[in-house]
Parts: structure tokens; C-alpha cells; sequence
């Protein structure tokens, strides 16, 4: 009897949890064994990048910190994504990132930790998905290069270190690119659904900055899906029906709900989610309609223009390898330029060029506010092309005998922009940028030199020496990123660096720190003769509400907790940032007047009277470093008219409204709510 063996690779990785490792990975394919310890390691770095000293910052953004408080503590404010538990605001964006922090405090208990551990994990897992697509089209090798490169990339480092819904949104797409690439195997339209629906969650995550990778969906399906071309037809009415309804269910229910049984529309003027995809948070971000209800203008990302992404506010958060991955797309088509259509490799190359193309030309050429964190959506295209560009150079020095001459160009090219995006900042990693320079050009003359002068081994050790290099830049970023609290919405990773047009990157605001693990300073009760209950230090480097700010002292939030009786919000305040540092340091719901940016029509000045007069809202603080809009001139002279001064609070003043409230025999009617 013939026995026929397992061949060796097959052996290694069966059977149980190493089998499963190894179809995961694709290395029980012969020379690929080495595929699982490297991905492990790879799934390591990025845990070890993203959770350790995760609690550094706090709460980090408030302004989502304190939505996902309100949303561990009422299911209806989970839903809505409301900034309180009580429901009178919500944040400016879909409710998907605050929801999935909400049961994170739900479950942990609020703390800095429970707030930031879904986007650590988030980051994880989108190294991990990332390898996993890459795999499938470019191989283990690439699979490697594009896991290490994205997990790296600074502004990766930052955000998912950080409660800004970015971090959901990256993992989200990397999961529909992951479903896409298994529809383009087989044909299979649950694929294609799966894609659509991963992508329609990410709209309930960001708007409508998750639609940016369709057009590239839909032009590959067309081109190398399998199958006739009424299947491909078929696959895109599937694919369009699936974005739909994964998107578009919680509009339609927050439209249809009367706007009395739920919280404002934050960053709307008509308290309407279609009117906030339309204007502050959809195209007015594209073309610079204005900051939503008299928001703020302004992209605090540079001019735009075609070198938007290598200006000192975004290159050192992503550029740093956007040249070899830009020409990895040119160099991979030509490789593939005579195979089938369906070749996955050509798929791949597409899908992660038009990924990159279309978020660079959008975040180069956008006029609206820009962040310079926005770029995080940019990694995992960079880190795919990287590794599948870097994989097809070393299969041009293997073909051909001066093949290796291409690697020169894209290895030092590549040192010479770290060294200049280095250079910006002289006095952090000195000499680092030249050491980079020196590495590379000496490893580009060992990779030139013919195969067969120098050895399989020398030239591996080269190539791994040359992505050492060129990963030395973002690798100093991301350590200082670890080591560095960032708070509020204009935080960036890295050292700091001038910006051009005078805003300050890399710390959030210059001069500010982020707020205490439960949200507060030290201080002492109004009554024991403190003279500020907020710092006076208002915006250090100023901004709108929700982007850092006055930091909240203990003895306001140990008054307002002591004196609120029945009130519902224990008091109102302009703008969503000192709302949020209160409702951190108290757990109670804070009225945020104006919401994100102090400017939304909410509430109005007979809606506040009524309030008062219901008994539901007692004091009210104004000024304090509130939103550039401020708590309208209407409501502010009337609680000053009516209001009993109870402190004068840094900037602002604490008023004392029961003494505004009618007698009793007109209370009713006022409480009633604002006439018509």
C-alpha cells in the first residue's frame, strides 16, 4: 500500500488552534510558515501601541466621554446618543461609537479606562482584519508589511488611543474591504451584502465619511467580480440596498420621532438629522458651508491644496510612506497589467488605491473643518500598498538582474521626506532623520547589487534594515504619542509642531491639560471662600466647546451635586464642554445650552423658562469659556435680570434662578411649556 505523506507546512499547523491559525493566515502554503508568528507579532505591537498607558489622557474628548457616561446610565440617551442622560442634546454625530463606550461604562463602571478600551480594541482588531485582506490578495509578506506599517502610522497610534469615533469608523471599513475581497473570490452576493451593511455602519458612525470608499466598491465589483454581468448588476443593486437600510434606519426613526419625546439634533439648525448631513456634518465639512449653526469656520489642518498632506499639520500624522504607496499602485498595476479579469492581486491594487486617492484628494482639496486625526482612515490603504509594493520590488530584483535598482528610489525617497518631516522638529529625536538618510542609502547599494552577487539572506537582512529605517520616523511618534496626555478635539500624535496658519498641533491646546481620572480638579466649596470655581485659563489656544478648554473645580460640581434637589439638570451651561467636565465629576445630567459649539438653537429662551419653572432647571452658569456662539444674548440678559449671583466663577458667573419662578397660581401654565 502506497502511503501518501502531509506535506510538512500542512503538519506544522494541524491539528486544533495552530490549524485554525494557519488557514487564517495562509501559511500552510509551503515557505509560509513563519506567516502566524510574524502576524502574532505584528497583533502584539499594535496591543502593546494602543493599550499600554491608555489612561495617560483622562477622558480625552469630554464631549464624548460624557455621552457615553449618559448612555451607561439611560438606554434612550444610548440610542439617541444624547450628551446627557436627560435628553436634551445630542452629540453632532450618529450614535454608533457612544453607544458601543456606553456599554463599555455600562459594564466597567466609569472610569478613563472604560471609556478608551473600545477604540484600543478597535485598533487591534483593525491590524488584524487588515492582514487578513491583505493576505488574501498580496500574500503573507505583504500581509506583515501592511499590518506593521498601519499599526504604526501616527495617526493610528493617536486615535485609537482616544474616544474620537474615527477609531470605529477605520475598523469598520477595513471589515467591508475584508467582505469585499471575499466576495471578489467566489462571487457570493452574502459577501456583498456583508460589505454594504459594514459600510452603511460606519455612516452610523461618521456620516457620510464612510461612503467614501464606495465609488471604489463599486467600479471593481463592475470590472473583476466573477461571473456574468448581470450577477455584477445583481451584486451592486445588493450592495446599494444594503448601505441603505444599514444606514438609514436610525435617520428615519429619528425623523419620524417627535421632536418633543427626544433630545435636539446636536450641530443642526432645524433639529433635524437630515438637515446635519446636508450642512455642519455632511457636504458643509466638503465645501466650507459654514460650522452648522453659526459654528465654527475653518479646517485647523493648513490651506487646502494639492501638498495639504505633507504640511506641518498632517505630515508627521501620515505622509511619511504616502510616496511609495502611491507609486506601489503604479508599479503593482503594470505587474498585473496582463492578467484575468478577475485577478485578485489587480482587485487589491485597486481597492486600496482608489481607497488612498479619493481620502487624500478629499482631505487635500476640503474647504469645511478638517481634522488632522481625520487621516487615520488613510493607514490602512498606506500600509496595504506599502506591503504589496515592497513585496513586487523584491520580485523585480529576483526576475530580472538589475532589478534591485527600483528599490533605490523608493527607499530613499521615502528616508528623505522622514528626514524632512523630522527636521520640523530639531529638538525631538536628534540626529534620527540623518540616521534614517545613512541607513537607506546603504541599504538601496546592497539590494541593487545582482542576486547572485549577494546572497538570499544578506538581501533579506537589507530589506528588513531598510523598513526599520523608514519605520524609525513613525515609530518615535508613536512612542511619544504613548507618552503624552491629549485631550479635547484638536489633539494630534507626535511632538509639536508650528503650524502655518497659526494653529498649534500636537497637544490638542497648548497650555491645557486634560481633565483629572474622574474629571475634575481640586478645590474648595463656595462657602469656604474659594474666589473660582473654574480656572481662569478659559481656551488656552483657543477654540470652539468640546476642543479643550477651562478645566471644572471640584467645588462647583460639589455645590451644584449638594443644592439640586429635584431638578432634573443639576445646572445649564454653555457649550458642551463644561457640561461634560461636570457630568464626568458628578455622574448627573448638565443642560448643554448650544450644544457642541454653545450656537445651536437650543433650547430657546420660553424653553428655559419653562424648564426653571417645572422645576427642572435651578441655576445656570454664564460664561466660563463656553462655545464661540456663547449662550444666546436673549437668555443671558434674562438670567441675569432674574437670577440671584451666587459666585462669580473664573470667567463666568453662577446664577441661582428659584427666585425666577412665578407664584404658584401662574407656575402652571408657565410650566407648561413655550407658547406658540
Amino acid at each position: 500500500m502506497t502511503t501518501i505523506s502531509q506535506p510538512e507546512a500542512v503538519r506544522t499547523f494541524a491539528p486544533g488552534i495552530p490549524a485554525l491559525l494557519g488557514r487564517l493566515t495562509g501559511a500552510r502554503s509551503a515557505g509560509a510558515a513563519w506567516a502566524v508568528p510574524a502576524m502574532v507579532g505584528v497583533t502584539l505591537t499594535a496591543a502593546i501601541l494602543y493599550l499600554v498607558n491608555l489612561t495617560v489622557s483622562g477622558y480625552a474628548n469630554t464631549y464624548y466621554s460624557a455621552a457615553a457616561l449618559a448612555g451607561s446610565q439611560s438606554w434612550s440617551s444610548w440610542f439617541f446618543g444624547s450628551i446627557d442622560s436627560a435628553n436634551f442634546i445630542t452629540v453632532d454625530k450618529p450614535p454608533l461609537a457612544t453607544m458601543l463606550m456606553g456599554l463599555s461604562v455600562r459594564l466597567l463602571g466609569l472610569s478613563s479606562w472604560s471609556v478608551l478600551l473600545p477604540q484600543a480594541l478597535a485598533g487591534v482588531a483593525m491590524v488584524v482584519v487588515l492582514m487578513l485582506t491583505v493576505r488574501r490578495t498580496f500574500g503573507p509578506a505583504a500581509a506583515v508589511i501592511a499590518g506593521l506599517v498601519a499599526a504604526l502610522t501616527p495617526a493610528a497610534v493617536l486615535i485609537f488611543r482616544f474616544n474620537n469615533p474615527d477609531a470605529l469608523l477605520t475598523l469598520l471599513l477595513v471589515l467591508s474591504a475584508y467582505a469585499f475581497v471575499r466576495a471578489l473570490e467566489g462571487g457570493r452576493l452574502r459577501w456583498v451584502a456583508l460589505a454594504g451593511t459594514l459600510v452603511g455602519f460606519g455612516f452610523l458612525t461618521k456620516y457620510l465619511q464612510a461612503y467614501f470608499v464606495l465609488p471604489a466598491f463599486a467600479f471593481i465589483w463592475t470590472l473583476a467580480a466573477p461571473g456574468s454581468v448581470r450577477h455584477r448588476v445583481a451584486g451592486l443593486g445588493v450592495a446599494l440596498l444594503a448601505v441603505i437600510l444599514a444606514s438609514g434606519w436610525w435617520v428615519v426613526a429619528m425623523e419620524l420621532i417627535p421632536a418633543t419625546s427626544r433630545p435636539f439634533i446636536g450641530g443642526s439648525e432645524t433639529n433635524s438629522v437630515v438637515d446635519l448631513l446636508l450642512g455642519y456634518d455632511g457636504l458643509g465639512r466638503i465645501f466650507g458651508q459654514g460650522g452648522g449653526a453659526g459654528g465654527v469656520g475653518g479646517g485647523f489642518s493648513g490651506t487646502p491644496g494639492l501638498l495639504r498632506l505633507f504640511n506641518a499639520e498632517l505630515g508627521g500624522q501620515v505622509a511619511w510612506l504616502l510616496p511609495l504607496a502611491l507609486g506601489s499602485i503604479v508599479l503593482g498595476l503594470w505587474a498585473r497589467g496582463l492578467a484575468p479579469r478577475t485577478d485578485l492581486a489587480r482587485a487589491g491594487y485597486l481597492l486600496w488605491g482608489l481607497w488612498l486617492i479619493i481620502h487624500a484628494a478629499v482631505f487635500s482639496f476640503m474647504s469645511g473643518v478638517i481634522h488632522s486625526y481625520y487621516a487615520v482612515a488613510m493607514a490602512p490603504a498606506i500600509g496595504a500598498l506599502v506591503g504589496a509594493g515592497v513585496v513586487e520590488l523584491w520580485r523585480l530584483r529576483e526576475r530580472f538582474r538589475w532589478g534591485g535598482l527600483a528599490f533605490a528610489p523608493a527607499i530613499v525617497g521615502s528616508a528623505l521626506l522622514a528626514w524632512q518631516l523630522l527636521d520640523r522638529t530639531p529638538d525631538f529625536a536628534p540626529g534620527l532623520g540623518v540616521a534614517i538618510v545613512a541607513v537607506a542609502v546603504l541599504v538601496s547599494l546592497v539590494l541593487a547589487v545582482p542576486r547572485h552577487v549577494v546572497g538570499p539572506r544578506a538581501a533579506i537582512l537589507a530589506a528588513g534594515l531598510a523598513l526599520a529605517a523608514l519605520l524609525a520616523g513613525p515609530t518615535a511618534y508613536a512612542v511619544d504619542t504613548m507618552q503624552t496626555a491629549h485631550s479635547g478635539g484638536l489633539a494630534s500624535a507626535g511632538p509639536t509642531v508650528q503650524a502655518s496658519d497659526g494653529f498649534g498641533a500636537g497637544r490638542g491646546f497648548a497650555g491645557g491639560t486634560p481633565p483629572n481620572g474622574d474629571g475634575s480638579t481640586t478645590g474648595t466649596l463656595p462657602d469656604s471662600g474659594a474666589t473660582s470655581m473654574i480656572a481662569p485659563n478659559g481656551f488656552a489656544g483657543g477654540g470652539p466647546s468640546g476642543q479643550g478648554g477651562a478645566q471644572i473645580d471640584s467645588a462647583l460640581t460639589e455645590y451644584l451635586a449638594a443644592n439640586r434637589g429635584d431638578a432634573t439638570w443639576i445646572v445649564a451651561v454653555s457649550g458642551a464642554n463644561e457640561a461634560g467636565q461636570i457630568e464626568l465629576a458628578t455622574g448627573l445630567p448638565v443642560m448643554a445650552m448650544g450644544g457642541f459649539t454653545g450656537s445651536d438653537p437650543a433650547p430657546t429662551l420660553e424653553q428655559l423658562q419653562a424648564y426653571v419653572a417645572s422645576g427642572q432647571l435651578r441655576y445656570v452658569l454664564i460664561g466660563g469659556g463656553g462655545g464661540p456662539g456663547g449662550t444666546s444674548s436673549e437668555i443671558s440678559a434674562w438670567v441675569e435680570a432674574n437670577g440671584t449671583v451666587v459666585e462669580s466663577v473664573g470667567n463666568g458667573t453662577l446664577y441661582d434662578l428659584a427666585g425666577a419662578w412665578p407664584k404658584p397660581a401662574s407656575r402652571a401654565r408657565w410650566a407648561a411649556g413655550p407658547r406658540s
